[in-house]
């Protein structure tokens, strides 16, 4: 289980589309509206988890006109995500500041995030801890995702919410923005980009 669990912990803090739209929500707008988005966000990880672990997902992804539909959803509903943090804050705003992303916003991400089915894939098939008790292996792995999942992800947020913080100048807050942005649409460019190469 300590191998699981460092899959898990690894896997889930490097850079991808859920962390660092958690971090620029976090920067963007704040704490509060941080954490209503991870949320969002925790659920459609469970979501995702579920449709992995019945079979769901990969009945789906191996259609490859489905897969790619999905592909220029996910790139499409993170570029608007990255918009809106990118423009949070700024004279020239694409989305005021009142108009933060909430729990749908994130709940919308998980489904099409590549991301999510890459990682939940790999620690739901890849690592056996109980091979005689499939369901109790099922559950354990769904407890122990979630309890490093959750501090993960307010931990990106609090890192952005730390940023907004320190109350910089409007130009400065842009340029945070324009960053958090930018970091979130490179990760998901890098992973389309795996994708069509393989």
């Amino acid at each position: 289980m300590l191998t699981f669990a460092a899959a898990v912990f690894f896997l889930i803090i490097t850079p991808g589309p859920g962390v660092l739209s958690a971090a620029g929500v976090g920067a963007a707008y704040g704490m509060r509206a941080g954490l209503r988005y991870v949320v969002g966000l925790f659920i459609g990880n469970n979501l995702v988890i579920l449709a992995v672990v019945t079979g769901l997902a990969g009945l789906v992804l191996a259609n490859p006109v489905i897969r790619t539909g999905l592909s220029v959803l996910s790139l499409a509903y993170l570029l608007y995500l990255a918009l809106r943090i990118a423009f949070a804050g700024s004279q020239l705003a694409f989305a005021p500041a009142k108009s933060q992303p909430g729990v749908m916003a994130g709940v919308l991400l998980q489904p099409i995030n590549p991301k999510a089915y890459a990682v939940n894939t790999a620690l739901f098939a890849g690592f056996s801890i109980l091979p005689d008790a499939l369901l109790a292996e099922a559950i354990w792995k769904v407890v122990i995702v979630n309890a490093i999942w959750v501090p993960i992800h307010v931990a990106w947020v609090w890192f952005g919410g730390q940023l907004k913080a320190l109350d910089l100048s409007p130009q400065r807050q842009r340029i945070v923005n324009a960053a958090m942005a930018g970091s979130m649409l490179l990760v998901v460019g890098l992973a389309l980009w795996a994708q069509v190469r393989a």
